[in-house]
């Protein structure tokens, strides 16, 4: 039976799931932003009179670790190049600086070589590997956070402090503090599976061509126009005729069905009338605001640029011994912008970049995942279908790109839509 079905939320997850759906259904792409993408947002710069796109939120995948999305972009006919995941931190500001690329950039300060913290940090960096790759083996997380595995295994301050927690906090753009509670055996898993565990041999990169918005560009080619509303929803309501969705526009629409494709929490407040389920596994999930600019501000970078890198990690500790952290992204190496200008993307910075430098400001929330969150993870399943409901999302695994894209074709599976497009092809690019 065709049936009419609103998609709430034009992420990955809410695109994936109406192109899937749409056709064997009537569908209706529901998005609160005066664009689509969620964070796949693509920035138009006008670089000394030159368009340039730069990307602000989704910027990077691996083949290894994103066969769904490689097969999406092999299917949409969207072109990707080569990028890096080079990692740098600077924490002082500029007391200590390194960068993973080689041992020159790694010992950038050559005082390191004769630091007998630093030489630990490193010493403790082969250590932790070894140990995690037998833990996953054999067994030993124990349900311990990576705070108290760290205690357990008696790594040092330095490893923790200026190699590990900027790391992840990089990754999940979270405080250090909120890593330090995160499953450790989740952590460990997730490394090895995109060979952060190895020192050598780690998976190749890749880009968008042309910035990410490409292929939110090919889904939107394909999803008819009028399928698209830009407005608000402000409600989800059950009722015996169907589901009500509210929207910021005052109208009300009737649906077979609806996808809830946003944020947990988000999905959550839009429901009138939640389930003791919705309430006890949506309410497990809690998330991270991120401050996001688009600038030039080179302050925000590592001091010495033979660090710079990919992703740079940058802390300072207040005089009450909080630490501020934050991530700055160079948009050049990442995308491969051919420009004398660098452009950077700074999460959370220390300071906000020289006004006069700022191009764009958004702000990008990302799940936290503690061990409440990881618990109801297995148990989201029980929520599809339910009175009507459904659920996709990057909380469903890691957060990323790929897990938000899975989550959707689980969905569309239980629909009966064929996704065998992208679950049967060899990814490619």
């Amino acid at each position: 039976m065709r049936k009419k079905i609103a998609v709430i939320g034009s992420g990955i997850a809410g695109l994936a799931a109406t192109w899937l759906l749409r056709r064997q259904h009537q569908v209706t792409l529901i998005e609160r932003n005066d664009y689509v993408g969620g964070h796949t947002h693509t920035i138009d710069v006008d670089d000394d009179g030159q368009p340039l796109a730069v990307d602000t939120g989704f910027i990077v995948y691996n083949i290894a670790n994103y066969p769904l999305l490689t097969r999406l972009f092999d299917v949409l006919g969207v072109a990707t190049r080569e990028s890096d995941m080079s990692f740098s931190a600077s924490i002082g500001p500029g007391e200590i600086e390194y960068s993973g690329d080689s041992l020159n950039t790694l010992f950038a300060q050559r005082r390191n070589l004769v630091s007998p913290s630093f030489l630990r940090m490193v010493a403790d960096l082969v250590r932790f590997n070894r140990r995690c790759k037998g833990m996953l083996r054999d067994g030993g997380f124990d349900g311990l956070s990576v705070g108290e595995l760290l205690a357990r295994e008696r790594m040092s301050d330095s490893f923790r402090d200026h190699f590990l927690l900027p790391m992840a906090a990089a990754i999940w753009s979270c405080p250090t503090r909120t890593m330090l509670d995160f499953p450790a055996e989740s952590l460990a898993r997730f490394f090895s599976n995109h060979g952060l565990l190895n020192l050598i041999d780690r998976p190749l990169w890749r880009s968008v061509t042309g910035g990410s918005s490409r292929y939110v560009d090919r889904f939107l080619e394909e999803i008819r126009p009028e399928q698209v509303r830009l407005d608000a929803a402000q409600s989800v309501r059950r009722t015996e005729q169907g589901v009500e969705v509210s929207l910021a526009s005052g109208d009300h629409l009737m649906f077979d069905d609806v996808v809830l494709a946003c944020h947990a929490d988000q999905a959550l407040a839009l429901l009138e009338q939640p389930s003791a389920a919705e309430q006890t596994l949506l309410g497990c999930f809690r998330y991270q605001p991120n401050p996001t600019y688009l600038h030039t501000d080179i302050g925000l970078m590592p001091q010495r640029r033979q660090v710079w890198s990919s992703w740079n990690y940058l802390s300072q500790v207040g005089q009450d011994g909080s630490r501020a952290v934050s991530v700055t992204y160079w948009m050049n190496r990442l995308q491969g912008l051919k420009t004398s200008k660098d452009y950077l993307v700074s999460l959370n910075p220390l300071r906000p970049p020289a006004d006069e430098q700022v191009i764009a400001e958004m702000s990008y929330d990302h799940p936290v995942f503690d061990q409440a969150a990881m618990d109801a993870q297995p148990r989201l399943a029980e929520l599809q279908g339910q009175d009507r409901i459904w659920y996709c999302g990057s909380y469903f695994g890691y957060g990323f790109h790929e897990d938000a894209l899975a989550s959707a074709v689980a969905m569309a599976d239980r629909f009966g839509v064929d996704t065998s497009m992208l679950t049967t092809a060899e990814p490619t690019r």
